[in-house]
């Protein structure tokens, strides 16, 4: 499971956890789930995000395309359509940009929200004894907005 602590633009930090499970040659079911440390619902942090995806890795190409569900802030269900596509700087992979687009719609698959991004990948490895750390920084491109993650997978 992968885990990251993400700062969202108006403050407040968010609790974010990832499984991904094999489904066969290069697809897996991938789940999300995000708490939201600042919507204190009976006293504790909210779920502010819960996804489902099913995604399909093309290994020659450096791609992915994934579809799926997700639920945001308690919001009416969602399809997601999203793709990925890698481009490498080194041999082994570990410095590189992607570019990511994605694609929400409605119960009745209208079109309500798309994202596209550039970001610059660096992982290190082995950081600390059994830790990776994968750095990125890069620019949302509908909202012109920079941003930086940091999140914390362990080696597996």
């Amino acid at each position: 499971m992968e885990t990251s602590l993400r700062l969202r633009g108006g403050g407040g930090l968010r609790i974010h956890a990832k499984e991904k499970l094999p489904l066969g040659y290069n697809s897996l079911l991938q789940a999300h789930a995000e708490l939201d440390t600042t919507a204190a619902q009976g006293g504790g942090p909210a779920p502010s995000y819960l996804a489902l995806f099913l995604r399909h890795f093309y290994p020659r190409l450096s791609a992915n395309v994934g579809v799926g569900v997700q639920l945001h802030n308690g919001d009416e269900l969602a399809y997601t359509l999203r793709g990925k596509k890698a481009i490498p700087f080194t041999s082994n992979g570990l410095l590189g940009i992607n570019l990511k687009g994605r694609l929400l719609a409605n119960k009745e698959f209208k079109p309500r929200n798309r994202t596209g991004a550039v970001e610059l990948a660096w992982t290190i490895l082995d950081f600390r004894k059994g830790q990776d750390v994968r750095l990125k920084v890069g620019y949302e491109m509908y909202y012109k907005i920079l941003f930086y993650i940091r999140p914390n997978p362990p080696n597996e």
